[in-house]
């Protein structure tokens, strides 16, 4: 009999982020015998002004996507904060299930969000936080360049938090770069989970993507 093979995992990571961001996490689960793959988005390229953005982005995930799943692989992707308003937008039609039916193999079998954005369609990061009456606080956790880029104004607080040894916050917060801020405003078009399997990782402390988000 032979020994099903585990999926594939996509990680597509959230704003300011890269992938050595999640260096201890992608080799605990590599150790765990998962191919793992965390695609650097595009409007993480610390291009002055940026040059690229939600649809740069989308485009990448899609196209990288569509490579993993058109060589028979079945993926499942964990999208962390932003990455949630990226894999919505990318992967839809791209599922295990509407590819067997076009009798094509592989596809995507999950949609993992992690204190992610999953939003409908017209909606984006900011639109979610308008909905709660929170954007006067954007320029408190945001730090805005007059180009549109970004960094986030205190991720020791906003996104390690306490706990942490300081040596290990240290390394992930050197990790982060400047962001495009336009993407976290632009909306999605359509909707990957409505077509795949969802499982959502609720984080009851998370100082950017608040719980009730």
């Amino acid at each position: 009999m032979m020994r099903a093979t585990k999926p594939t995992l996509v990680l597509i990571h959230g704003g300011w982020h890269v992938p050595s961001t999640y260096y201890k996490f992608t080799s605990s689960l590599r150790s765990a015998g998962f191919e793992v793959h965390v695609p650097r988005l595009p409007s993480m390229n610390e291009a002055r002004p940026p040059n690229a953005d939600l649809a740069t982005d989308t485009a990448l995930i899609r196209g990288y996507v569509e490579s993993l799943v058109d060589a028979g692989r079945t993926v499942i992707a964990i999208m962390h904060s932003y990455g949630g308003q990226v894999g919505t937008n990318a992967l839809y039609g791209l599922g295990l299930n509407d590819r067997s039916q076009q009798g094509l193999s592989g596809g995507v079998v999950h949609l993992v969000y992690m204190c992610a954005f999953a939003m409908v369609e017209g909606g984006s990061m900011v639109s979610k936080v308008q909905e709660f009456g929170h954007e006067h606080l954007l320029p408190l956790a945001f730090d805005f360049a007059e180009d549109n880029s970004c960094v986030d104004r205190d991720p020791k607080g906003l996104l390690v938090g306490p706990g942490i040894e300081d040596s290990e916050a240290e390394m992930y917060v050197s990790s982060l770069v400047r962001w495009n801020g336009t993407s976290m405003y632009q909306a999605v078009t359509h909707c990957a989970w409505r077509e795949i399997l969802v499982t959502y990782i609720y984080t009851s402390k998370d100082m950017t993507v608040l719980l009730g988000y």
